[in-house]
């Protein structure tokens, strides 16, 4: 009888789950569900504002649908319960809530139902950035051990940064929380009654290292006397390696899921770090690209190597046995996204209804028509501020050559074009200072969706990409997870390596950089540079400038 796991892969808009066998990869069938509240950015539910670079979730809403996806998943797949050996998840991250003793979210409390700091914080909160900066001052004043290892800045993305913006604007949720929790330990915690906590996503956005454990209080008493206890009043629960096994499906979880108590379930996850497994990729050498909503870099050494503006290196935490490096950029399909919601035509909207297309497909099918450089435009991809490599969410957006003719295909092309140079900066970032880098794999939605744009990104990085075989990468990384925790014994496998080996992958096709089009990116890439350096490295500050008038307005 076939043996299956189960991947559940909670992304910024909806969860979807995966059922896979075990020993081939086949994905068998999976089940998506959009959060009922969505992103909420501008107000909560009942309506109270919030303010600008807030993005919060309903920890509801990832319950709800665990317990449907799951359970669609196996029905679809017609697999009995019994067939499935484990499960794993993965999530967003740093995704962070504040919980009460008993593991309850403080925004689920009606005493605190109103107040945005009881609830999720989103991985693209980045309303802490002055806590982020206030961070990087101290840190780098004392010359802190831990702050080479995150690139020399801390991101406002990041646990503390956000633990500190509540502690400040909200004291009385600060004193409330039990523990602040990443949502995928939080998951873990209601799938299997153990208060886990994974140490990958510590070592990534919470400044932790193996064997050394967080800074020490010395650190949080300078940044604010009321931190000084922070780890050990708000940071409890046993902390576990990527592989081990968080605990087992309790009854009431089965009832959610569909799955059998006693289930495996494997240490919760980063949804860009567990899509390297499903890649195939547990040696150095290849770098894959994580191309969604946002867009994470990931890359394996045998060494630690200090690379600045990455946003952390880790042993241990991508694969058992390598340091594992992550970087990144904000905003990639979001940003198209915005331009699509807010600045197309109607003419557009009225010809994509006609021939019974979306407006992506409309535009990327006109943007495919212009040759390289041909718009005149040239566009910084910060419309989410910038991860990588200048790791400062205080940044923004631009496009640049605009005139009276340019058409909305142009600026689509080139804000692709622009997460393709953000993407190069990145990769000859991690070159320049030691990580090997010699072969690209890219993943994602937009890597399996949109070919036009990822030959722009083979033409910008002037380098052939291969695509992962799974279209959901970071479920089947989880699934695979989740094999691991079951152990060969039940039916799973000893270590990660094997199961990457068995069920992970990319398709033979490539794309090959195009020699014209690279010669063209190569010019428009050397203005991309000085710009990102003219605007990001503090020669004109006037984004910031912007950003600080906007905010007095409030």
């Amino acid at each position: 009888m076939s043996k299956y796991c189960v991947g559940v892969d909670f992304g910024t808009l909806s969860a979807r789950a995966l059922v896979a066998e075990v020993g081939t990869g086949k994905e068998v069938a999976s089940a998506d569900m959009d959060y009922p509240h969505g992103v909420m950015d501008n107000c909560l539910m009942d309506g109270t504002p919030l303010k600008p670079d807030w993005a919060l979730q309903h920890p509801g809403d990832y319950i709800e649908c665990l317990g449907y996806v799951v359970s669609e998943a196996l029905r679809r797949a017609r697999v009995s319960p019994e067939q499935v050996v484990g499960m794993g998840i993965d999530f967003t991250s740093c995704t962070l809530m504040p919980v009460d003793g008993q593991g309850m979210p403080l925004c689920m409390r009606g005493e605190y139902a109103q107040n945005p700091h009881a609830y999720v914080k989103l991985w693209k909160h980045h309303a802490a950035q002055e806590q982020a900066n206030r961070m990087n001052e101290v840190a780098q004043r004392r010359n802190e051990a831990f702050f080479p290892r995150y690139g020399g800045k801390i991101s406002s993305e990041w646990l503390f940064p956000k633990v500190w913006q509540t502690l400040e604007e909200a004291p009385e949720i600060y004193r409330a929380a039990d523990a602040f929790v990443e949502a995928a330990d939080w998951v873990i915690f209601r799938l299997t009654g153990q208060k886990t906590r994974s140490e990958c996503a510590l070592g990534y956005k919470a400044l932790y290292r193996k064997g050394a454990g967080f800074p020490d209080s010395g650190y949080f008493r300078a940044l604010d006397q009321r931190l000084e206890r922070v780890v050990e009043e708000k940071l409890g629960g046993e902390i576990l390696p990527l592989g081990a096994k968080a605990g087992e499906i309790t009854p009431e979880a089965a009832r959610l899921t569909g799955l059998l108590p006693g289930t495996a379930v494997a240490v919760a996850n980063v949804d860009a770090h567990v899509s390297v497994p499903a890649a195939g990729i547990t040696s150095p050498g290849t770098l894959l690209m994580i191309i969604g909503t946002s867009t994470c870099h990931m890359a394996l050494s045998k060494k630690e190597c200090l690379v600045p503006g990455i946003c952390g290196v880790v042993e241990d935490g991508v694969i058992p046995g390598l340091m594992g490096y992550e970087a990144g950029q904000s905003a990639v399909g979001d940003q198209l996204n915005w331009f699509v919601k807010n600045g197309v035509p109607e003419a557009y909207a009225c010809q994509a209804r006609e021939e019974g297309i979306g407006l992506h497909e409309l535009l990327t099918r006109k943007a495919s028509r212009l040759r390289p450089g041909e718009s005149g435009l040239l566009a910084l991809d910060w419309w989410n501020g910038n991860r990588s490599v200048l790791v400062d969410g205080a940044l923004s957006g631009m496009i640049l050559g605009m005139t009276l003719l340019t058409k909305p295909e142009e600026i689509y092309r080139a804000l692709i074009e622009s997460t393709a140079y953000g993407s190069r900066m990145i990769v000859e970032n991690f070159r320049e200072h030691g990580v090997k880098v010699d072969e690209l794999v890219a993943c994602g939605g937009i890597a399996q969706k949109n070919p036009f744009a990822m030959q722009i990104y083979a033409d910008v990085l002037n380098q052939p990409i291969r695509v992962t075989r799974s279209t959901q990468s970071p479920a089947l990384g989880s699934a695979m997870f989740g094999a691991v925790a079951a152990g060969a014994k039940r039916g799973g496998y000893e270590d990660i390596h094997q199961a990457a080996r068995e069920m992970g992958g990319v398709k033979e096709a490539f794309y090959a950089p195009n020699p014209e089009s690279a010669k063209v990116h190569e010019r428009l890439y050397g203005e991309y540079k000085r710009l990102h350096d003219y605007f990001g490295r503090g020669e004109n500050p006037v984004m910031k400038v912007l950003r600080q008038i906007r905010s007095q307005a409030f």
